[in-house]
């Protein structure tokens, strides 16, 4: 369905090696004391929802990229709900 040309197809099956690493990433920030860590770690999480989105697409691996759209929508709540009040 979605369609990438042949010379793209090395790198989309590649991202999937950056998405582990970004969400391993973010799941180690995440669990930080420091408020700085755990934002920096939401938004790691972000980046990686959007990897493994493009990289599902390509795949057609549609409960994945649903699986992605709800994680996304949990780590911006993540990120809002770590910000100190003001």
């Amino acid at each position: 369905m979605w369609h990438v040309p042949a010379v793209m197809e090395p790198l989309i099956n590649a991202l999937q090696w950056p998405a582990m690493i970004t969400t391993l990433t973010a799941a180690w920030l995440v669990a930080s004391q420091s408020s700085r860590k755990r934002t920096v770690g939401f938004w790691c999480f972000i980046a990686s929802n959007i990897l493994w989105i493009t990289w599902a697409l390509h795949d057609e691996a549609y409960a994945l990229i649903a699986l992605q759209v709800g994680l996304f929508a949990l780590n911006v709540r993540g990120v809002k709900k770590n910000d100190p009040v003001t």
